[in-house]
């Protein structure tokens, strides 16, 4: 894995972004949160990328089915300071960094790619072809 300016991802970066989305999943399972656009949703935190410095963090979230997901983002914004301080409790670190949260799109680009390649037209070239391979044929 890759940051933006084509830096490799430390070990550390990865530790600590597995432990933080770790955390964040457990207070969302646990319904934890008191904010009416998040009462009773389910919502999967798939990743989360940390800064170098370790003082910021985005969680990417999926909401289950994908409904209601502004909402969703806009009542995790709200509930940042209390993750914070959750993730604060959990994981050791020197400071706790400040999270923000963005939709997961990689499911819906995966879907996206599936119905691709399922076209009759994407079906016909990438079926085998008497011949393939023989360019005399």
């Amino acid at each position: 894995m890759t940051r933006r300016d084509g830096q490799p991802v430390s070990q550390r970066q990865l530790r600590v972004g597995e432990e933080i989305r770790h955390v964040l999943a457990q207070v969302l399972a646990r319904n934890e949160l008191r904010d009416p656009d998040l009462a009773g949703r389910t919502i999967t935190v798939t990743e989360v990328r940390i800064s170098p410095d370790l003082k910021n963090a985005t969680a990417f979230v999926v909401p289950l089915n994908g409904e209601h997901s502004t909402e969703v983002l806009k009542g995790l914004k709200r509930c940042a300071a209390y993750l914070r301080s959750a993730v604060g409790h959990e994981v050791r670190l020197r400071a706790v960094p400040r999270l923000s949260f963005e939709l997961d799109s990689s499911f819906d680009q995966a879907q996206r790619i599936d119905e691709i390649l399922h076209r009759p037209e994407v079906q016909q070239d990438l079926r085998p072809h008497d011949g393939e391979g023989d360019p005399d044929a």
